[in-house]
Protein backbone atom coordinates (compact mmCIF):
# COMPACT_ATOMS: atom_id res chain seq x y z
CA UNK A 1 0.00 0.00 0.00
CA UNK A 2 1.29 3.35 -1.26
CA UNK A 3 1.15 6.70 1.06
CA UNK A 4 2.13 9.20 -1.42
CA UNK A 5 0.17 12.79 -0.33
CA UNK A 6 2.24 15.09 0.50
CA UNK A 7 1.08 18.79 -0.95
CA UNK A 8 -1.83 20.13 -1.71
CA UNK A 9 -1.25 19.59 -5.17
CA UNK A 10 -1.49 15.74 -4.25
CA UNK A 11 -4.82 16.00 -2.03
CA UNK A 12 -6.31 17.82 -5.60
CA UNK A 13 -5.10 15.29 -7.61
CA UNK A 14 -6.44 12.58 -5.82
CA UNK A 15 -9.97 14.25 -5.57
CA UNK A 16 -10.00 14.63 -9.71
CA UNK A 17 -9.57 10.95 -9.59
CA UNK A 18 -12.30 10.75 -8.16
CA UNK A 19 -14.65 11.52 -10.81
CA UNK A 20 -15.50 9.06 -14.06
CA UNK A 21 -13.05 9.66 -16.94
CA UNK A 22 -14.89 11.92 -19.02
CA UNK A 23 -16.60 13.73 -16.48
CA UNK A 24 -13.18 15.82 -15.01
CA UNK A 25 -13.87 17.98 -18.14
CA UNK A 26 -11.56 20.68 -17.29
CA UNK A 27 -8.65 18.47 -16.92
CA UNK A 28 -6.03 16.75 -19.73
CA UNK A 29 -7.55 13.53 -19.04
CA UNK A 30 -10.69 16.04 -20.35
CA UNK A 31 -9.53 17.02 -23.77
CA UNK A 32 -10.42 14.34 -25.65
CA UNK A 33 -14.43 15.03 -24.44
CA UNK A 34 -13.54 19.04 -25.34
CA UNK A 35 -12.13 17.55 -28.52
CA UNK A 36 -15.67 15.95 -28.95
CA UNK A 37 -17.33 18.74 -28.06
CA UNK A 38 -15.84 20.99 -30.68
CA UNK A 39 -15.53 18.58 -34.06
CA UNK A 40 -18.97 19.93 -35.62
CA UNK A 41 -18.30 23.72 -36.04
CA UNK A 42 -21.96 23.49 -37.16
CA UNK A 43 -23.51 22.32 -33.94
CA UNK A 44 -26.05 24.59 -32.90
CA UNK A 45 -24.62 25.40 -29.46
CA UNK A 46 -24.77 29.33 -28.65
CA UNK A 47 -21.44 30.49 -27.82
CA UNK A 48 -20.21 28.89 -31.31
CA UNK A 49 -21.20 32.34 -32.58
CA UNK A 50 -18.31 34.38 -33.64
CA UNK A 51 -19.76 37.18 -31.64
CA UNK A 52 -18.02 38.24 -28.47
CA UNK A 53 -19.86 38.64 -25.32
CA UNK A 54 -22.10 41.46 -24.79
CA UNK A 55 -20.76 42.26 -21.33
CA UNK A 56 -16.94 42.44 -22.81
CA UNK A 57 -18.67 44.60 -25.08
CA UNK A 58 -20.39 46.98 -22.68
CA UNK A 59 -16.64 47.02 -20.18
CA UNK A 60 -15.33 48.18 -23.23
CA UNK A 61 -17.28 50.97 -24.51
CA UNK A 62 -18.22 52.39 -20.60
CA UNK A 63 -13.90 52.38 -20.15
CA UNK A 64 -14.43 49.89 -17.06
CA UNK A 65 -11.64 47.43 -18.61
CA UNK A 66 -8.48 49.62 -20.84
CA UNK A 67 -6.18 48.21 -23.05
CA UNK A 68 -2.89 46.07 -21.83
CA UNK A 69 -2.49 42.29 -21.51
CA UNK A 70 -5.54 40.06 -21.77
CA UNK A 71 -5.63 36.25 -21.09
CA UNK A 72 -8.77 34.66 -22.47
CA UNK A 73 -9.22 31.78 -19.92
CA UNK A 74 -10.96 28.53 -21.46
CA UNK A 75 -10.98 30.24 -25.01
CA UNK A 76 -13.09 27.75 -27.34
CA UNK A 77 -13.27 28.84 -30.55
CA UNK A 78 -11.13 32.35 -29.96
CA UNK A 79 -14.21 35.11 -29.98
CA UNK A 80 -13.89 36.81 -27.34
CA UNK A 81 -10.05 36.35 -27.73
CA UNK A 82 -10.25 38.39 -31.03
CA UNK A 83 -12.48 41.04 -29.87
CA UNK A 84 -9.80 42.03 -26.78
CA UNK A 85 -7.32 41.94 -30.10
CA UNK A 86 -9.12 44.21 -32.10
CA UNK A 87 -9.48 46.38 -28.87
CA UNK A 88 -5.97 46.68 -28.67
CA UNK A 89 -5.23 44.11 -26.06
CA UNK A 90 -1.85 41.93 -26.50
CA UNK A 91 -3.65 38.64 -25.84
CA UNK A 92 -3.09 35.20 -25.11
CA UNK A 93 -5.77 32.55 -25.29
CA UNK A 94 -5.82 28.91 -23.56
CA UNK A 95 -7.52 25.95 -23.89
CA UNK A 96 -7.20 22.54 -23.11
CA UNK A 97 -8.85 21.03 -26.82
CA UNK A 98 -6.47 21.13 -29.42
CA UNK A 99 -9.64 21.36 -32.31
CA UNK A 100 -11.01 24.29 -29.90
CA UNK A 101 -7.40 26.22 -30.48
CA UNK A 102 -7.22 24.69 -34.15
CA UNK A 103 -10.89 26.72 -34.80
CA UNK A 104 -9.80 29.56 -32.91
CA UNK A 105 -6.41 30.05 -35.46
CA UNK A 106 -9.13 29.95 -38.19
CA UNK A 107 -10.79 32.43 -37.03
CA UNK A 108 -7.56 34.82 -36.16
CA UNK A 109 -5.97 33.77 -39.71
CA UNK A 110 -9.46 35.14 -41.41
CA UNK A 111 -9.94 38.41 -39.37
CA UNK A 112 -5.96 39.38 -39.20
CA UNK A 113 -6.20 39.32 -35.33
CA UNK A 114 -2.64 38.86 -33.23
CA UNK A 115 -3.62 36.79 -30.61
CA UNK A 116 -0.64 33.69 -28.91
CA UNK A 117 -3.07 30.95 -28.52
CA UNK A 118 -1.96 28.13 -26.20
CA UNK A 119 -3.07 24.50 -25.99
CA UNK A 120 -2.67 23.02 -22.51
CA UNK A 121 -3.81 23.47 -18.25
CA UNK A 122 -3.80 26.89 -17.39
CA UNK A 123 -3.57 26.41 -13.63
CA UNK A 124 -0.57 23.84 -14.36
CA UNK A 125 1.91 26.98 -14.82
CA UNK A 126 4.60 24.97 -15.32
CA UNK A 127 2.78 22.98 -18.32
CA UNK A 128 1.37 25.99 -20.32
CA UNK A 129 3.58 28.77 -20.52
CA UNK A 130 1.90 31.34 -19.70
CA UNK A 131 3.71 34.87 -19.96
CA UNK A 132 1.65 37.00 -17.48
CA UNK A 133 0.56 39.11 -15.31
CA UNK A 134 -2.06 40.31 -17.01
CA UNK A 135 -4.33 43.69 -16.66
CA UNK A 136 -7.51 41.48 -17.82
CA UNK A 137 -8.75 37.71 -17.30
CA UNK A 138 -11.60 36.90 -18.92
CA UNK A 139 -13.47 33.86 -18.10
CA UNK A 140 -16.42 33.50 -20.25
CA UNK A 141 -17.60 29.56 -19.22
CA UNK A 142 -14.71 27.98 -17.64
CA UNK A 143 -15.29 28.17 -13.83
CA UNK A 144 -18.26 26.48 -13.74
CA UNK A 145 -17.22 23.41 -15.25
CA UNK A 146 -14.46 23.01 -12.68
CA UNK A 147 -15.28 20.43 -9.52
CA UNK A 148 -15.23 22.44 -5.95
CA UNK A 149 -12.31 21.53 -5.00
CA UNK A 150 -10.41 23.33 -8.29
CA UNK A 151 -11.22 26.92 -7.33
CA UNK A 152 -8.25 26.44 -5.28
CA UNK A 153 -6.24 26.14 -8.10
CA UNK A 154 -8.16 28.83 -9.83
CA UNK A 155 -7.80 31.75 -7.19
CA UNK A 156 -4.27 30.44 -6.77
CA UNK A 157 -3.77 31.62 -11.00
CA UNK A 158 -5.74 34.53 -10.11
CA UNK A 159 -3.15 35.15 -7.30
CA UNK A 160 -0.02 34.63 -9.81
CA UNK A 161 -1.14 35.88 -13.08
CA UNK A 162 -3.72 38.99 -12.24
CA UNK A 163 -1.67 41.93 -12.87
CA UNK A 164 -2.43 44.57 -9.14
CA UNK A 165 -4.87 46.49 -10.13
CA UNK A 166 -6.36 44.11 -12.98
CA UNK A 167 -9.53 42.86 -13.86
CA UNK A 168 -11.29 39.29 -13.67
CA UNK A 169 -13.94 39.03 -15.87
CA UNK A 170 -16.22 36.24 -16.03
CA UNK A 171 -19.55 34.63 -17.05
CA UNK A 172 -21.28 31.33 -15.53
CA UNK A 173 -23.80 29.45 -15.14
CA UNK A 174 -26.31 31.45 -12.54
CA UNK A 175 -28.45 29.32 -9.97
CA UNK A 176 -32.14 28.99 -10.88
CA UNK A 177 -31.32 28.82 -14.55
CA UNK A 178 -28.63 26.69 -15.94
CA UNK A 179 -26.30 24.37 -14.08
CA UNK A 180 -26.70 21.88 -11.02
CA UNK A 181 -27.26 23.44 -7.46
CA UNK A 182 -25.95 20.43 -5.84
CA UNK A 183 -23.92 21.35 -2.68
CA UNK A 184 -20.00 21.09 -3.24
CA UNK A 185 -20.10 17.81 -1.14
CA UNK A 186 -22.91 15.79 -3.16
CA UNK A 187 -20.86 16.16 -6.47
CA UNK A 188 -17.81 13.38 -4.87
CA UNK A 189 -20.24 10.00 -4.75
CA UNK A 190 -21.72 10.78 -7.60
CA UNK A 191 -18.61 11.57 -9.60
CA UNK A 192 -20.18 14.06 -11.80
CA UNK A 193 -20.12 17.25 -12.41
CA UNK A 194 -23.80 17.33 -14.28
CA UNK A 195 -23.20 19.49 -16.76
CA UNK A 196 -21.56 22.46 -14.73
CA UNK A 197 -21.87 24.18 -12.05
CA UNK A 198 -24.68 26.96 -11.01
CA UNK A 199 -23.66 29.99 -8.62
CA UNK A 200 -25.89 32.53 -6.46
CA UNK A 201 -24.56 36.15 -6.54
CA UNK A 202 -23.72 35.75 -2.94
CA UNK A 203 -21.44 32.72 -3.56
CA UNK A 204 -19.95 34.61 -6.37
CA UNK A 205 -19.12 37.40 -4.13
CA UNK A 206 -17.71 34.94 -1.25
CA UNK A 207 -15.25 32.94 -3.23
CA UNK A 208 -14.18 36.21 -4.81
CA UNK A 209 -13.81 38.05 -1.76
CA UNK A 210 -10.50 39.59 -2.23
CA UNK A 211 -11.04 41.41 -5.26
CA UNK A 212 -13.51 44.45 -5.37
CA UNK A 213 -16.28 43.80 -7.22
CA UNK A 214 -17.27 46.26 -9.98
CA UNK A 215 -20.46 44.63 -11.19
CA UNK A 216 -21.96 41.50 -11.06
CA UNK A 217 -25.52 41.26 -13.20
CA UNK A 218 -27.18 38.80 -15.03
CA UNK A 219 -26.08 39.00 -18.65
CA UNK A 220 -28.60 40.60 -21.33
CA UNK A 221 -30.53 38.24 -24.16
CA UNK A 222 -29.04 39.18 -27.32
CA UNK A 223 -31.03 38.19 -30.27
CA UNK A 224 -29.91 36.05 -33.29
CA UNK A 225 -29.35 39.00 -35.38
CA UNK A 226 -27.00 41.01 -32.83
CA UNK A 227 -23.59 41.48 -33.00
CA UNK A 228 -23.03 40.43 -29.58
CA UNK A 229 -23.54 36.97 -27.76
CA UNK A 230 -26.40 37.35 -24.40
CA UNK A 231 -28.14 34.72 -22.51
CA UNK A 232 -29.18 35.71 -19.26
CA UNK A 233 -29.09 31.83 -17.62
CA UNK A 234 -25.81 33.36 -17.25
CA UNK A 235 -24.11 35.74 -14.79
CA UNK A 236 -21.75 38.17 -15.99
CA UNK A 237 -19.24 39.67 -13.42
CA UNK A 238 -16.49 42.24 -12.77
CA UNK A 239 -13.71 42.17 -10.31
CA UNK A 240 -10.43 44.18 -9.96
CA UNK A 241 -8.03 43.41 -7.93
CA UNK A 242 -6.06 46.13 -5.10
CA UNK A 243 -3.63 48.09 -6.60
CA UNK A 244 -0.91 47.59 -4.05
CA UNK A 245 -1.06 45.96 -0.47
Amino acid sequence: MERNIRTVDDVLRLLDGLFAPGADRWTGAGASWWDGFYADRGKPVPFFVAKPDESLVSYLERGLVTSGRALDLGCGPGRNALHLAAAGFEVEAIDLSPTAIDWAKDRARGSGADVRFVCGDAFAAADCALAGPYDLIYDSGCFHHLPPHRRISYLALLDRALAPGGHLALTCFADGAMGSELDDHEFYPSARLHGGLAYTAQSLRGIFADLTEVELRRMQDEPPESPRFGESFLWTGLWRRPAGP
